[in-house]
């Protein structure tokens, strides 16, 4: 993921030690260079010990983050003191950046609350907060009320603020390509595209003919097709699949590209069940694996919301997704299901990859017309699920968020396919059926809930509900 960089506001007032500020401004600056973090803060020539108190002071720092807007993911206030709290809300009103805020306070020693050592910041932040409420600014707490920067908390609080920043800002400029018509027998994957627009989420569409047809007029002896085919290769056991059928399928994944370069998108929903099949003879998984792994997620079936769901949890823990059904039970264990696809999953996902074919979708378009789906088995590693949806209904954006575990247990079946484990399994699953949601949902392997659903509820606003 790229650098992140924050605006930064130290909170002063006068009555309390200054040398405070000053210790907090040198520690604070060292702190985020070691975390990789840009800070745009006053110097201390710009106000009194570069920290914000007066109005003046406030008007400083809200035209130096308004200088550096298209640069700044989010804003972190320091209290090293009590603060002045009109100070700091004054700082965000005129910025007006609209980004996500975490408030860190620091923690008085009991042997130092005498006039010259005392902070009163642990009050000093429900002042703070109180003027952003009253302002109407949202903003994140720290998992303790106040904390240290070099507390182990702290440093986990800070990085993950750094993960919401990513989603808040990633999800509110989002680009989907919509490539080919929603499968017919799919209602579960429609979707509002206007409520999606009116959060800032723009879907780029495209017949499906178009693709078809354009891959359809390179051969395998175009360059890019060649350099395709070394990238498959490369990323992959083609097992038994044909010269022709890979060549196809790089046919394809060099028009997709195109297609994703000029339209600028962010990740793609594609038409494959079962068009594709039958009018281009292949199944369209590899290349849709290749841009999962990317960090530029794609879906089957024109699930546009489900790779929307794929890029927020990507944005979230910095690694790929992938679309899967909730798909089987697993015996008569009622905490384990059954994930499962065709295989278009993320290879981190799937140690054992390799090209091959989609048995269920072969009996009906032929198994020879299947060849590009992936075949592998998801061993154990952390879980993050959910689901972002359009409610038509409500005029909402919806959605669901939990963790669990993916596991080693047995499974014989074929396609990409992993066991997962999930407390209060079937009260999720009544939480899915009770509300609509798609069988599709998306899996992460990472422990990003608690992310997704700070960005989601606080910043975005979107209706959430976090398992367990």
């Amino acid at each position: 993921m790229s650098k992140s960089t924050l605006g930064i506001i130290i909170g002063n007032r006068d009555f309390f030690p200054d040398r405070l500020v000053a210790e907090a401004r040198i520690e604070l600056i060292d702190y985020l260079k070691g975390l990789d973090i840009t800070p745009i803060m006053l110097s201390d020539a710009d106000s009194k010990l570069g920290g914000v108190e007066t109005f003046a002071e406030a008007q400083k720092c809200a035209a130096l983050f308004r200088e550096h807007r298209d640069q700044i993911d989010g804003v972190l206030v320091v209290l090293p003191n009590f603060g002045d709290e009109k100070g700091v809300a004054e700082t965000l009103k005129l910025a007006e950046l609209n980004v996500p805020v975490l408030i860190q306070a620091y923690p008085d020693d009991l042997n130092k609350l005498d006039v010259v050592n005392r902070r009163d910041a642990w009050c000093g932040k429900i002042s703070v907060c109180n003027n952003l409420y009253q302002y109407g600014i949202k903003y994140t707490l720290t998992s303790r009320h106040v904390s240290r920067l070099q507390d182990d908390d702290f440093k986990k609080d800070l990085l993950n603020f750094v993960a919401v920043c990513r989603v808040v800002k990633g999800l509110r400029k989002v680009r989907i390509g919509a490539v080919g018509a929603r499968p017919t027998a799919f209602n579960t994957v429609r979707y509002s595209e206007k409520i999606l627009q009116r959060n800032g989420i723009s879907v780029t569409t495209v017949d499906l003919s178009e693709i078809l047809g354009n891959a359809n007029k390179l051969t395998g002896n175009d360059q890019s097709v060649k350099d395709k085919l070394e990238k498959i290769h490369a990323y992959t056991s083609v097992g038994k699949t044909p010269n022709d059928k890979l060549i196809q399928i790089a046919k394809l994944d060099v028009v997709l590209e195109e297609f994703m370069q000029a339209n600028a998108l962010d990740c793609t929903a594609i038409q494959c069940w079962t068009s594709l099949q039958q009018n281009y003879g292949c199944n369209v998984c590899t290349s849709m694996s290749m841009m999962s792994e990317n960090m530029l997620p794609s879906a089957c079936e024109v699930d546009v919301t489900g790779t929307l769901s794929m890029y927020a949890m990507q944005l979230a823990s910095g690694s790929p997704s992938a679309l899967v059904d909730w798909n089987n039970n697993y015996s008569d264990d009622d905490t384990k299901c059954v994930l499962f696809h065709c295989g278009n999953w993320a290879k981190s996902f799937l140690p054992d990859i390799s090209i091959s074919t989609a048995p269920i979708l072969g009996t009906t378009v032929g198994t020879d017309n299947t060849y590009g789906a992936l075949d592998g088995r998801t061993p154990a590693m952390p879980l993050t699920y959910g689901r972002i949806s359009t409610d038509d209904c409500k005029g909402v954006i919806k959605a669901y968020v939990g963790e669990g575990e993916l596991t080693d247990d047995e499974l014989k079946t074929f396609g990409n396919r992993a066991v997962a484990q999930i407390n209060d399994l079937q009260g999720l699953m009544k939480h899915v059926c009770r509300n609509g949601f798609e069988h599709h949902v998306v899996m992460n392997a990472s422990k990003t809930a608690g992310i997704l659903k700070e960005a989601m509820v606080n910043y975005l606003g979107w209706e959430t509900y976090v398992h367990g």
